[in-house]
């Protein structure tokens, strides 16, 4: 029988209860919620650029993938939303700093708002722990 677990790390503010879980495993994968740039305090980032923002997400995503058994390099889909798909580039830019090689499926989908002004962009991804090591 499969086993769901939530895997936490410290580097990533966890949401209130009853509302999401950041990551849950089950048989090797990882499922990754939408992530964006909002600090410990789950404060959004006012000024950050969408190339900040990006890094920040990616580095959260790269935390919980580590402290799941995995390595960025395990991540098969992302789905990115940006307010602004002109920006891409700048999302692309982040994503270079920490993927090589293969990079993950990937959806780029524009909306018209994410779940405050400040924020302009936000991540989901599913990885396979250890699959990039064999």
């Amino acid at each position: 029988m499969s086993r769901i677990r939530r895997v936490t790390s410290p580097a990533v503010p966890e949401p209130p209860p009853g509302l999401w879980s950041n990551c849950r495993v089950v048989d090797g994968i990882a499922y990754l919620s939408g992530f964006t740039a909002r600090d410990q305090a789950l404060r959004a980032p006012e000024g950050a650029s969408m190339e900040a923002q990006a890094r920040i997400i990616f580095g959260k995503m790269q935390a919980l993938l580590e402290a799941a058994g995995g390595c960025m390099a395990d991540m098969v889909k992302l789905t990115i939303f940006v307010t602004d798909i002109t920006q891409r580039e700048a999302v692309w830019k982040a994503r270079r700093e920490f993927f090589t090689g293969d990079f993950p499926a990937c959806s780029l989908v524009e909306v018209s708002a994410l779940a405050e002004p400040s924020i302009l962009v936000e991540i989901e991804g599913v990885a396979h722990l250890g699959a990039s090591r064999g």
